[in-house]
């Protein structure tokens, strides 16, 4: 699955910087996540790092974007193709 962030989020930047994909934007009134670019850090790290810094645990999986681990890892290729 991608992840989301819910409407719990404070804005507090911590999440952005940490995404290797870039997946994560500041949006009208809280950050969003680009379901296109979230691999929830497969190929990169062994966990999402946004939901280990969230300081209010508001990114959980986004139960609409249903995607396996071998999915995500081709959605990592398939980013890390295009930027290379």
């Amino acid at each position: 699955m991608a992840l989301m962030i819910t409407d719990e989020c404070i804005n507090c930047d911590v999440c952005e910087p940490e995404c290797p994909n870039g997946a994560i934007y500041q949006g009208a009134e809280i950050y969003e996540i680009n379901p296109n670019l979230c691999t929830e850090c497969v190929g990169h790290f062994g966990n999402p790092q946004c939901q280990d810094v969230c300081p209010v645990a508001c990114i959980p999986h986004d139960p609409t974007r249903v995607e396996s681990h071998e999915q995500l890892y081709q959605k990592y290729l398939k980013i890390t193709l295009v930027e290379s």
